[in-house]
């Protein structure tokens, strides 16, 4: 068996452009454009790179796109200004604090900060309850890109077994949140649980997230599941640097019924699903329906 390839890239780029459409309705109907205003404290490479990207697709699919940047040294009351205007200005439909922040800064402080209705990335801990208790919130923009993925490669979830290895607040405990939405039956593993091999061979679907470079192998998957890898991870091999996943791709996709690569799989929903979240905060903050596809 050879495992189908679920194409992140070209997902996302789909996504994108219902985004786009939703955009341009909303404007040529209501008057409106989102915004999405990105907050990035410091000089981090990685953080910069990631602001740069969000900049770009926002403006790309016609949304405002407002940039802060503060320098390292930025105080906590300076930044929970920053925040608090922000959260006023109605042309700021949602709000994204880069992390990570400066040591100095209280990130759990900052992100609560956030006015739950503006918090694209689904962290403020109101959404957190919301989504664990199945109310209407903001999503975290990674697990719904994965149930995005799920729910086309699959059509309807109900009845599956699925297993997420990785307990973390930002994916793993929300991915299975999400799983739980659509019937599907649950269990979150991690790197301390007992015959992890046993329990990941049972999933119809197994969602790999714990951080740790090719952890889940062959063996370790049901046939014909749909593995879906949230990990991104450098390694140095063969003398060169490489991005794997947490699981071990050639074993994996050699019994897996479909697989996400890295790069290329997970990764590039994460922008998409944030614009996604930011066109739904604008229509709910409208009270305009919101576009159907894009949330969970």
């Amino acid at each position: 068996m050879t495992a189908k390839v679920i194409d992140g890239k070209a997902f996302a780029a789909k996504v994108r452009a219902e985004v786009a459409e939703h955009v341009a309705r909303l404007k040529e109907a209501n008057g409106l454009t989102p915004g999405l205003a990105v907050v990035l404290v410091g000089e981090d490479p990685a953080s910069k790179v990631y602001v740069k990207n969000k900049h770009a697709s926002t403006i790309e699919v016609g949304m405002s796109s407002f940039e802060h940047r503060l320098p390292a040294d930025t105080g906590e009351a300076e930044l929970l200004a920053l925040i608090d205007q922000l959260n006023a200005d109605p042309k700021v439909h949602g709000i994204l604090v880069q992390l990570p922040l400066p040591s100095h800064l209280n990130s759990e402080l900052v992100i609560n900060r956030i006015a739950p209705a503006k918090d694209v990335d689904g962290f403020h801990i109101s959404n957190v309850g919301l989504l664990g208790t199945g109310q209407k919130s903001m999503v975290p923009c990674t697990p719904l890109g994965c149930l995005m993925m799920l729910r086309d490669h699959h059509g309807k979830l109900a009845g599956l077994n699925a297993v997420v290895v990785g307990r973390s607040n930002i994916v793993g405990k929300p991915m299975a949140q999400l799983l739980l939405g659509d019937s599907c039956t649950v269990t979150i593993a991690h790197s301390r649980t007992k015959d992890l091999a046993e329990v990941c061979k049972r999933a119809d679907i197994l969602v790999a997230a714990v951080g740790r470079p090719e952890m889940i192998t062959g063996d370790m998957v049901k046939p014909g599941a749909t593995v879906i890898d949230v990990g991104i991870n450098r390694i140095e091999r063969d003398g060169k640097a490489k991005l794997v996943g947490d699981v071990h791709y050639e074993s994996a996709a050699a019994v897996a019924g479909a697989i996400t690569p890295v790069p290329g799989g997970v990764g590039p929903m994460t922008i998409a699903c944030l614009l996604a979240n930011t066109m739904t905060a604008c229509c709910r903050a409208n009270g305009l329906a919101e576009p159907e596809g894009l949330t969970a």
